[in-house]
């Protein structure tokens, strides 16, 4: 896997917001990177989500019985994320986007 700083990496880092703003529906090329742009950060949400998930459950077993107490900051990390961590796809979004401009 190529490091960060690498040219690899570089070329292959997207360039799209995650969001249909300014995207023209007939250029297929860029309807596709915005949805998979828009994919691509459902899913770090996600795998953000498992992270604190597992950390949350190391927590739990090293700490026994204190656990209310000492893993209450990963709790409500795991529980904020939760709300948002889930993959929904872009379907939605594309077809009920609003322009900006227009509200």
């Amino acid at each position: 896997m190529p490091t960060p700083e690498s040219t690899a990496f570089l070329a292959r880092k997207p360039t799209v917001p995650p969001t249909f703003d300014g995207v023209d529906y007939d250029d297929t090329t860029r309807l596709k990177q915005a949805q998979d742009a828009i994919i691509r950060e459902q899913w770090v949400k996600n795998m953000m989500a498992r992270l604190v998930r597992d950390e949350l459950g190391k927590c739990y077993r090293r700490e026994g019985v204190n656990h209310l107490e000492k893993c209450g900051r990963l709790r409500e990390r795991y529980f904020e994320l939760l709300k948002e961590g889930k993959v929904k796809g872009y379907l939605f979004e594309q077809q009920n986007y609003v322009p900006k401009e227009g509200l």
